[in-house]
């Protein structure tokens, strides 16, 4: 087997890994669904497990794919809301400009930082979930195992 066929396989196995675990499941999306002003257990930073829910399509018949959390912020009392802060988390399907990614809005009395992302249950933290890191971890791992296997 020549070196540049070993390399693309080498990196081929951890890919391929990660694919499978990220995208194995092919039933339908779970997210978190609930929101802080509710339910206080949303707020937390890994909400229970009671408030996961099967992303269905929604009453228009859009499918959804991704999962989506909302830090709102109301700063002072404006319209006959007061003071607080409120973490909403849902299932979503606007895919046209942050694809996994956060953005912030900010107009008169607050602010709102919105992150989508892909997969069951991420809109679970503040950024990458542990699994993102122990997928991550594990694929460099068997990357350099594979290597070594193929130039013994």
């Amino acid at each position: 087997m020549s070196p540049g066929t070993r390399m693309v396989l080498s990196l081929m196995l951890p890919i391929l890994v990660c694919a499978s675990i990220l995208f194995g499941d092919s039933s339908a999306l779970e997210c978190f669904e609930c929101n802080s002003h509710i339910d206080k257990r949303c707020a937390d930073s890994v909400p229970p497990d009671s408030l996961k829910r099967i992303c269905h399509n929604n009453e228009n018949g859009i499918k959804y794919s991704l999962c989506r959390k909302i830090d709102q912020t109301v700063d002072f009392s404006v319209y006959e809301l007061k003071p607080e802060r409120r973490i909403i988390r849902t299932c979503g399907w606007d895919e046209s400009r942050f694809r996994n990614q956060c953005y912030e809005k900010g107009e008169y009395g607050g602010y709102q930082k919105v992150c989508s992302c892909y997969g069951n249950n991420c809109n679970a933290g503040d950024g990458h979930t542990p699994i993102f890191f122990l997928v991550l971890s594990s694929s460099f791992i068997l990357g350099i195992l594979t290597r070594e296997l193929y130039t013994l």
